[in-house]
């Protein structure tokens, strides 16, 4: 089959994922959104009455509004990190999953980057963390992680974002010229008038692997940064060189996670089996069990050193974790993030959606309860017994993490229906490269392939 065929099978495909919308989309976005609606309200008591309504107190003045921060950092990190190394790898399975983790790591910062927020309690004071000049002669200490994370985490967002923006150029030329409407004059808008020609192609080929380049190594030290945040303390259990990158192992870690529920949703959704195969889970999911098993390394390297070399102070703290009554939190971490994920050594659990979903979500559980316990065990058992206290989060917190996480869905179900989710012109590209003499074989199976999709998409609905 000629290429032209298979690209208008595409753009057919991919338009129809952004004009065409079912009632379970809306009534998905409504649930997303009635949970993010609960999570304001939550917050507006917050504000009126005062943190009494959290059951933020001495020792424990660290809890789950933080354990929320390091958790949506941790599953921004994966995405663009992902999609950069793929695109350097130029690996064929980047266009169908580039898109949606870059926006995936635009909206958990986002998400992230609310909760310091919240947690300040007087949130219209947030300003006085960064560093402007002011007739007061007021400024940050920039001796403490927490200013560290501002500067960390405003350049990942930006970094991230345009890199995100620059991947929907040529996607936003090509669809504005087709589409009409406020859609159409939207993405003309957007695509700042790329058309697709030899030279603005030279120079977009030469800018985009620069902001690659600048994304993977930001990825690492800015939640190495945010790993600072416990580490330069003197607390039991955070004092640790080994913060950094076990902090960056469980971000790729808890983002690849998350990558696959969003990618399952969205291959269900909008009928994407074609573009979305069981070739991108399998390696999604190799991934996320060599990450499982770099955690179990780092989970066994903390209890070892603490136990036969560490201080009294950090051993009874371990010693606590996993005997004591904050057991259930440490044997559930291990359970989901180190038994679990080895079901992916067998391909049928790395390919069959029902049982990779099931260890996605055990997974993404399992890293939110660890960042619970480095926050609050460390804080509730420190060097003096008689400041050992208990936490455990209001209803009002509790809401707020439900809002989050409506939130996030929200916004990313709103991306999937603005733009794209899959990059057209890498999808393009793929499918000229299959159109090839040496490959018209597999550009009509590639064909064939593509049409029993969208039959069977057109079935299912």
């Amino acid at each position: 089959m000629s290429s032209s065929t298979l690209a208008a099978t595409i753009d057919r495909d991919m338009q129809a994922s952004i004009t065409r919308t079912s009632w379970r989309f809306w009534l998905g976005l409504c649930v997303a959104a009635g949970f993010a609606a609960l999570g304001g309200w939550s917050w507006s008591q917050i504000l009126q009455v005062g943190f009494g309504l959290t059951g933020l107190d001495t020792p424990v003045m660290w809890g789950s509004l933080i354990t929320n921060f390091v958790f949506f950092i941790g599953v921004s990190h994966a995405g663009t990190l992902v999609s950069a190394i793929l695109f350097f790898a130029r690996s064929p399975i980047r266009a169908g999953i580039g898109r949606s983790a870059e926006a995936m790591t635009v909206i958990a910062i986002m998400t992230a980057g609310l909760f310091p927020i919240i947690h300040l309690g007087r949130a219209w004071l947030a300003f006085w963390l960064l560093p402007y000049p002011n007739e007061r002669q007021i400024w940050p200490n920039f001796h403490s992680p927490l200013v560290w994370d501002v500067f960390a985490i405003t350049s990942y967002v930006t970094t991230s974002a345009l890199f995100l923006y620059m991947g929907l150029l040529p996607d936003l030329g090509s669809l504005g010229r087709r589409l009409g409407g406020v859609r159409g004059w939207l993405f003309r808008s957007l695509s700042l008038g790329f058309s697709g020609t030899d030279g603005e192609w030279a120079l977009y080929e030469k800018a985009y692997p620069i902001f690659a380049g600048v994304v993977v190594p930001l990825a690492v030290s800015v939640h190495s940064v945010v790993s600072w945040d416990f580490a330069m303390s003197i607390t039991p259990g955070w004092h640790s060189t080994i913060f950094a990158p076990y902090f960056v192992a469980g971000a790729i870690f808890s983002g690849v996670a998350m990558a696959i529920i969003l990618l399952a949703g969205l291959r269900r959704a909008y009928k994407l089996q074609a573009y979305i195969t069981e070739k991108h889970f399998d390696i999604l999911a190799r991934l996320m069990l060599a990450m499982s098993m770099i955690m179990t390394l780092v989970y066994v390297t903390e209890v070892f050193l603490s136990v036969f070399h560490g201080e009294r102070a950090e051993k009874d703290l371990y010693v606590w974790r996993m005997v004591g009554s904050a057991a259930p939190i440490f044997w559930s971490v291990i359970f989901c993030n180190s038994i679990a994920p080895l079901l992916c050594f067998s391909r049928r659990f790395r390919v069959d959606l029902r049982f990779l979903l099931v260890i996605a979500v055990l997974v993404s559980f399992g890293m939110w309860m660890e960042r619970y316990m480095i926050v609050v065990t460390s804080l509730s058992h420190g060097y003096d017994p008689a400041q050992w206290g208990h936490y455990f989060p209001s209803k009002y917190e509790l809401a707020i993490t439900a809002g989050a996480f409506g939130w996030f869905t929200m916004l990313f179900m709103i991306f999937v229906k603005v733009f794209p989710s899959i990059s057209i012109s890498e999808t393009k590209q793929a499918q000229h490269a299959l159109t090839s003499p040496e490959a018209s074989h597999g550009a009509s199976a590639e064909h064939s392939s593509l049409e029993a999709s969208r039959a069977t998409g057109e079935s299912q609905a």
